[in-house]
């Protein structure tokens, strides 16, 4: 039944017409759990709280469904007025954005200048901006785009994701560019032919790709709620002597709370991954596919 669940979930998170019924009721559904607001203020209200908790923060303003050259400027022009309201809110926090959103499947070049412009605007603030990590059959030109932009700028990070068989080599590949990467397990249906299919081997490989960037020396952002793999990510930095500024723990907003408040309290970086904006379904589709058993939450809030 959980395999159905997270299967239909994941399906929904791609299915347009289901994203535009549920904008008709608004977070009440239950995602206010896992996304902060509709709009850019009650995004930095959520920042702050977060900041106050000793905790830094992504944004990531949520766009999905982009269909036209029009959406994909607009889509752009709302990540850097949320790099503004960064700054003028003096809050401790960078941005994460998907390409897609950009314009990645409907012109390069679109994508590439709305990055650029992105790029330039976190860069007058001394900010960075972090690449996510789609489904497979994004992978490698997002990974071939962040490699072009690498060599034009330093605020510039990707994600990579464990359950992918590529994953270890693409590492290797972007070790000269001292990527600052995200590793993640990965929330997308991939065919067996190119993700681990059962979840030891993509905690294995989790391990791997966690100590294989560590010891590469370069800056590691560990995203994980598993406490076996934080705990394994604690033993590679103490058995390697590795300093508490290469790395940082990063979660998502209002998952395992008492986890992050530890791991701060324990003195390491914390950063959690607040999303916000009108097109949350998708968002909260991929999460009630991690764990089918949050979908009380829907009914719970829809009938309030």
């Amino acid at each position: 039944m959980e395999v159905l669940m997270r299967n239909m979930f994941q399906s929904l998170a791609k299915n347009q017409p289901a994203n535009k019924l549920a904008k008709r009721y608004g977070l009440r559904l239950g995602a206010a759990r896992f996304v902060a607001g509709e709009s850019i203020n009650m995004a930095i209200d959520a920042v702050k709280k977060l900041n106050k908790e000793g905790k830094v923060v992504t944004l990531d303003h949520l766009g999905e469904f982009i269909s036209t050259e029009a959406e994909a400027v607009e889509s752009a022009a709302m990540c850097i007025q949320t790099l503004d309201a960064i700054a003028e809110a003096k809050a401790e926090s960078n941005l994460s954005l998907k390409m897609t959103s950009l314009g990645l499947d409907i012109n390069r070049e679109l994508c590439m200048k709305n990055m650029r412009n992105i790029l330039d605007r976190a860069k007058s603030y001394g900010n960075f901006v972090r690449i996510d990590m789609e489904d497979y059959g994004h992978c490698q030109e997002s990974i071939n785009i962040y490699k072009e932009l690498r060599q034009e700028y330093n605020n510039v990070g990707i994600v990579l994701q464990a359950y992918l068989y590529r994953t270890e080599a693409d590492i290797a590949d972007l070790n000269d560019l001292h990527a600052n990467l995200r590793l993640v397990k990965g929330a997308y249906k991939e065919s067996p032919s190119v993700a681990f299919p059962e979840k030891k081997d993509v905690d294995e490989n989790f391990k791997k790709i966690i100590k294989q960037h560590l010891l590469n020396g370069n800056y590691a952002a560990v995203a994980t709620h598993d406490e076996a793999m934080v705990e394994y990510a604690k033993s590679v930095v103490e058995e390697y002597g590795i300093h508490k500024d290469q790395f940082e723990f990063q979660m998502l907003y209002g998952i395992c709370e008492d986890l992050q408040d530890r791991l701060v309290k324990e003195g390491y970086k914390v950063r959690i991954y607040v999303p916000y904006g009108i097109d949350w379904f998708g968002y909260f589709m991929r999460r009630l596919a991690e764990r089918p058993a949050n979908v009380w939450f829907i009914v719970k809030n829809f009938f309030k």
